[in-house]
């Protein structure tokens, strides 16, 4: 990424960005698309045994499926889980009361009010692919829940054989209605169409791979969705007070998610760069993910030596990363002076790990500068803002003069009309 500031100097570029075409992989899920919605379970059941081979009676976990991984995970693992489920709900659970309804008057006789409303059904999808996301069927759920989404439906992928046990356990715990063992683009169309397998839902959340996110692409506006994700981010800002340590295991352990995850350091010290390069290196050595993070990481890592703060928030900034931390003498600074981030680690002691896997804030992100215009998923996702409003006759009165002008100004005659027709009877003796 080119950046605005000619004050950065780079330790370690990424490499150059292979051009690579996502028209076959947009092809590709117009057609599954276009076959679920026409063809139905046919095609969905084509597709799930071509891509996972997968084709069970019913995509649909039975509740005896369910109470068997209940019945087969450790009781320190439902500990878990459970200190998880506690987590998210308390903070969605604040962050719903800070949304309020309201109905005001604005001026005598016009009455205007705000309402939340939960959406009706929802669909989360829960990755299934590297490695068994068990948090991220928290992250999607629980917030569903909290908001009062009245049916939630879980699809996770199934490749040849049944979801596995920790997985389904932590969906069924965070409060799906209905699971599927159903994975990729053909899970998405499912969920949007129903394919005669389900009832279609309203809305889809949750992250994926390229396949999951250009279903959902595609279908935006057929349904609503929370935001398309790509691989993983993380920005670390930091300076010579700063634990080298530390800071390479930060950008090591999001490497570890993806080969094109992408992990960078911005840093006051050029000592402390190089130091945490090595380290980088160092821990690479007896990791069990190496042949995922190292490869991110030689690929898509980068560092950065700056001046100043101020040059490290314009670049943060400039990057939008969906994970951001800071590391440095006096974080307090860069609370009121970043803009752009998913989420906001302050101080050495917080770190992405803890949201993605038991703090509580949600660890959906935005990712490829989304970060630019939207935040992370969160309970207001799952809820619709409307207005509405009613009058007495002096205060339609009021508005009708106006609205009849502005009506006329535009051209718009029969909107004119309406006005105008209230005016003649509400004045009529």
């Amino acid at each position: 990424m080119a950046m605005s500031s000619t004050k950065a100097r780079y330790i370690k570029t990424a490499l150059p960005s292979k051009e690579q075409s996502l028209g076959s992989v947009s092809s590709l899920v117009e057609e599954i698309l276009r076959r679920i919605r026409s063809e139905g379970e046919m095609a969905v059941r084509e597709y799930s045994e071509r891509f996972d081979n997968w084709n069970p009676v019913s995509f649909r976990v039975p509740q005896e499926e369910i109470q068997s991984a209940e019945n087969n995970v450790s009781d320190s693992f439902k500990e878990n889980v459970k200190f998880l489920h506690e987590q998210l709900g308390k903070f969605a659970l604040a962050q719903k009361a800070g949304l309020k309804d309201f109905e005001l008057e604005t001026l005598q006789g016009v009455h205007l009010g705000q309402k939340f409303i939960p959406l009706r059904s929802v669909g989360v999808y829960v990755p299934g692919g590297r490695y068994r996301l068990i948090a991220s069927a928290q992250m999607s759920i629980v917030p569903a829940k909290v908001a009062g989404v009245r049916r939630i439906v879980a699809c996770a992928p199934a490749k040849g054989g049944p979801i596995d046990q920790h997985l389904l356990y932590s969906i069924a715990s965070a409060g799906a209605d209905e699971i599927y063992a159903l994975g990729g683009a053909q899970a998405i169309g499912t969920l949007a169409f129903g394919a005669g397998i389900m009832e279609p839902v309203d809305m889809i959340a949750g992250p994926g791979n390229v396949f999951v996110a250009e279903a959902k692409r595609q279908l935006y506006g057929a349904v609503g969705i929370d935001f398309i994700a790509g691989p993983t981010e993380i920005l670390i800002i930091a300076d010579e007070a700063a634990d080298p340590q530390i800071v390479a295991a930060d950008l090591v352990g999001q490497s570890e998610h993806d080969p094109n995850a992408k992990a960078i350091l911005v840093t006051t010290s050029e000592e402390f760069a190089r130091k945490t390069l090595s380290e980088v290196e160092r821990q690479f050595e007896g990791l069990e993910t190496v042949d995922v993070a190292k490869v991110s990481w030689e690929a898509r890592g980068e560092i950065i030596v700056v001046p100043d703060f101020e040059t490290a928030a314009q670049l943060a900034d400039e990057y939008a990363p969906e994970h951001l931390e800071v590391q440095t003498k006096n974080w307090q600074w860069f609370r009121e002076n970043l803009h752009n981030y998913g989420s906001l680690f302050l101080g050495e002691e917080a770190t992405v790990t803890y949201s993605d896997k038991a703090i509580g804030t949600n660890h959906i992100l935005p990712t490829g500068r989304g970060a630019k215009y939207t935040g992370g998923l969160w309970v207001g996702k799952y809820l619709k803002n409307v207005t509405y409003q009613w009058l007495s006759k002096d205060g339609s009165l009021r508005i009708a003069p106006v609205a009849a002008a502005i009506a006329r100004e535009e051209g718009m005659f029969a909107h004119t009309r309406t006005a105008d027709l209230r005016i003649r009877k509400y004045l009529r003796p």
